[in-house]
């Protein structure tokens, strides 16, 4: 044994609390348990000043906080869900390159104009949604409203850029393709969807180098426009000059298409999807079905059961699978939701040799719920949870402005996310049973396996037919 100075110390501590009198083995100082958390307190959100222009850009601004800071996002309501079966990852590129200049500054005076600002301009491209904006001084608020106008509205699109952005495209594809998580969502995704582009996640590499300036910008003037875009701008800023600003950069553009209002049909059966890795160590699983989509009342329900369920580090699901068994380290329950669509799945990256029992142990703890509600007390921990959580979402400017297009992308009411955490905490025991026996079919459950087929395959015969 190594000595060093702190094992010197810890032993002679160690030999004085034994030779201590009155303080035997036995006699261990009992452990006292934390005090109680609080509840969390409501949230409330500072009325916002709405207005559309004629073009039909729809604008929101929101006094916020005491920091003097302002953050301007545009969201235009495209993204992948507008691809067609030859484009996936067009949307991508499109994002990458409106940051590569517009016809009035390079890409350089973009990063320095937002930098001057004391922010930069990031660009977010979504199923459902490319956003453009950044959080800036709030002095700065209407000169980042001219810069996030011209980086949507006049895009150079220099083909000088397109290769190197491509190959970077090629890159983060051939990273996916060697993961096992990207690998499980794609199967299960096409098993859902089909050829709808919800369904669709990756190119092929043909298909990625393909695609031509001629392409990004056709794929930009199908889908961008003031009909399908909204300002948001959450801060301490003048609302006047913000206004003035907004109306003078946005009102000569162009109105465009409406919004892609296409709603998927999503289906699922009970069937076992093995894709093989040969020797990997772990299984990943996928397994889940469609359920209903966030426009639904029952959506906030649904919700907290899945963080009972398996949606947070304290759920069943992972207690039973991580705490008690030890078959997986971070398992995770979500509900994954786009326009008018949502589904619920169950992650988990579990020991080759315990898929089978991993899976039977997910699934009994979704029996177990839909046999019997849970008590008052494990779901007003639960509640506490979701609530603090929510509140903590909305602490921040960009927080605040992905709540105001979650409510306004699936159309909820305008007291939507004042009214959120007073919903959460009026949910019954017996209505999150019913949520999960409402909606979680586990007999019709999309189940997708990535691990070693030759270790996994008898394991998993039972859990419906393999395919």
């Amino acid at each position: 044994m190594k000595w060093n100075t702190h094992t010197k110390i810890s032993v002679v501590l160690a030999a004085a609390l034994a030779a201590a009198p009155g303080l035997h083995a036995a006699e261990k100082p009992e452990k006292q348990a934390p005090p109680a958390p609080g509840t969390p307190k409501g949230f409330s959100l500072p009325k916002p000043a709405t207005f559309t222009l004629e073009n039909g850009l729809g604008v929101t601004l929101v006094q916020y906080g005491t920091v003097p800071k302002a953050t301007v996002n545009l969201g235009v309501r495209t993204g992948n869900v507008d691809e067609k079966a030859n484009e996936i990852w067009l949307a991508d590129l499109t994002g990458e390159m409106l940051s590569e200049g517009t016809t009035t500054r390079p890409a350089s005076k973009i990063a320095e104009d937002a930098a001057r600002m004391g922010g930069s301009l990031d660009i977010a491209v979504g199923e459902n949604r490319i956003d453009i904006g950044g959080d800036v001084l709030g002095e700065f608020a209407p000169e980042m409203v001219a810069l996030v106008a011209d980086v949507a509205q006049n895009p150079k699109f220099p083909e000088a850029e397109l290769a190197r952005l491509k190959a970077d495209k090629a890159r983060e594809l051939s990273i996916a393709r060697t993961q096992p998580q990207p690998l499980a969502q794609e199967k299960f995704r096409a098993v859902l969807y089909g050829d709808h582009p919800y369904g669709r996640l990756f190119p092929t590499d043909a298909m990625l180098s393909s695609y031509t300036i001629a392409q990004v910008k056709g794929f930009y003037d199908r889908n961008f426009g003031a009909a399908r875009s909204h300002v948001y701008v959450v801060g301490r800023f003048d609302a006047a000059a913000v206004e003035a600003a907004i109306r003078k950069a946005f009102a000569g553009w162009k109105k465009g298409a409406a919004p892609n209002t296409t709603k998927p049909s999503p289906k699922s059966e009970r069937a076992v999807y093995l894709i093989d890795r040969p020797g990997a160590p772990q299984s990943t699983i996928n397994i889940g079905m469609p359920v209903i989509d966030p426009s639904n009342p029952d959506w906030d329900r649904l919700y907290l059961m899945n963080v009972l369920l398996g949606g947070s580090f304290a759920s069943r699901i992972t207690s039973n699978i991580r705490e008690q068994k030890g078959y997986t380290y971070a398992p995770q329950g979500q509900l994954s939701s786009r326009y008018r669509d949502a589904y619920w799945i169950e992650i988990a990256d579990v020991t080759t040799t315990a898929t089978g029992p991993a899976l039977k142990e997910i699934i009994g703890e979704v029996d177990r719920l839909q046999a019997e509600a849970p008590s008052e007390k494990e779901l007003k921990d639960f509640q506490n949870y979701r609530a603090g959580v929510f509140v903590l979402q909305n602490s921040s400017r960009p927080g605040i402005i992905g709540q105001l297009e979650f409510v306004d992308l699936h159309g909820l009411p305008a007291d939507y996310l004042n009214g959120y955490v007073g919903r959460i905490y009026a949910v019954t025991p017996a209505q999150v049973q019913e949520m999960a026996k409402k909606y979680l079919a586990d007999d019709k459950a999309t189940i997708v396996i990535v691990g070693d087929r030759k270790v996994i395959d008898a394991q998993v015969k039972e859990f419906g037919p393999i395919k």
